[in-house]
């Protein structure tokens, strides 16, 4: 699916269509363009964006793949950002990417995604109500996307710190093996984010030390500004990276300290009941030469003698304040 918007600066109108407005674009050089690929095919798509925008074969092939590091590469006429961006959003803390692909121009914007972008949809809405938006050009517009993408990014770690906080209480009060398993998935994500911010940051590092012609010298505060939220995000992944190490940890000396208490408990109980069985095996053979077993109280002095050490035992390990 092809889907564009065409901006006219002399009327400040925006015509919104199909592959269509591709031909119109092409024969007013005054206007700029818009276009949107999702979900087509991968030859037919690579004959159009060579076709319409004369963009460079390997670049299209790596927007294409499923899976390819994040970059910025400047060709002549074009430059190639390749970023991630999040997925739908869900109740549940995941991390579930897709490809987003930028072609800038100095007439049009090229976007391409795998699956539906909720960034590129947010601001396809925003310009068809704020036309001025238009009017910055398309490196502005890309620049607004890549802003929009990275406040989900923040927006999603944020959701983080309270369920975060409630797993350090729950791992004192009522701490179940559940709480491990989800703190480990927490661990797995926010190792991820931290990999693709990392990226991020990267190549916004390399456009502000390297302004390609078509990214316009006074977009240079636009481009600090999304990398310093880049650079935020990942701090906070990287945070809540390491609250989620601790809280594991925690959890480990938690189990490790309740497990040790048990064991000492069944300890004591082994050690105070050794000698009890030791007299009881003793007295339990019933040889006829045994002088106890004619004595009439004889029962009665080795329950004594059994209970009595009992008690200095146990008056013992309380003295150590092993219990």
């Amino acid at each position: 699916m092809i889907r564009t918007m065409l901006y006219q600066p002399t009327t400040q109108a925006i015509i919104t269509g199909d592959e269509a407005l591709l031909a119109t674009w092409r024969q007013q050089s005054d206007t700029i363009v818009w276009a949107d690929f999702s979900d087509m095919d991968p030859e037919t798509e690579m004959h159009a964006l060579i076709e319409y925008f004369g963009l460079h074969p390997l670049a299209i092939q790596d927007a294409q793949r499923t899976r390819h590091q994040p970059k910025i590469e400047a060709f002549d006429d074009h430059v190639f950002v390749l970023l991630k961006g999040l997925g739908p959003d869900t109740d549940e803390f995941e991390f579930e990417t897709i490809q987003i692909a930028l072609f800038i121009g100095e007439r049009f914007l090229v976007t391409r995604h795998s699956s539906r972008s909720s960034s590129i949809d947010g601001l396809w809405q925003t310009v068809q109500q704020d036309t001025g938006l238009f009017e910055g050009g398309p490196d502005f517009l890309a620049l607004r996307l890549a802003r929009l993408s990275i406040d989900r990014f923040l927006n999603r770690l944020l959701t983080l710190e309270p369920r975060l906080e409630d797993l350090e209480q729950e791992i004192v009060t009522r701490p179940q093996d559940e709480i491990l398993s989800e703190l480990m998935g927490y661990k797995t994500s926010l190792r991820k984010f931290r990999r693709v911010l990392l990226y991020h940051q990267q190549i916004f590092l390399d456009l502000m030390n390297h302004l390609p012609p078509q990214v316009k010298p006074g977009r240079i505060h636009e481009i600090k500004d999304v990398y310093e939220h880049q650079e935020r995000a990942g701090s906070l992944a990287t945070l809540y990276y390491e609250v989620s190490s601790d809280l594991i940890e925690g959890y480990i000396s938690l189990a490790s300290h309740r497990l040790n208490n048990i064991m000492k408990i069944l300890t004591i109980v082994t050690a105070i009941f050794v000698p009890l069985s030791f007299l009881a095996g003793i007295y339990g053979m019933n040889f006829e030469n045994m002088p106890e077993l004619k004595s009439r109280s004889g029962y009665f002095i080795l329950l004594s003698v059994m209970g009595g050490i009992a008690t200095i035992l146990l008056l013992v390990f309380r003295k150590r304040r092993w219990l």
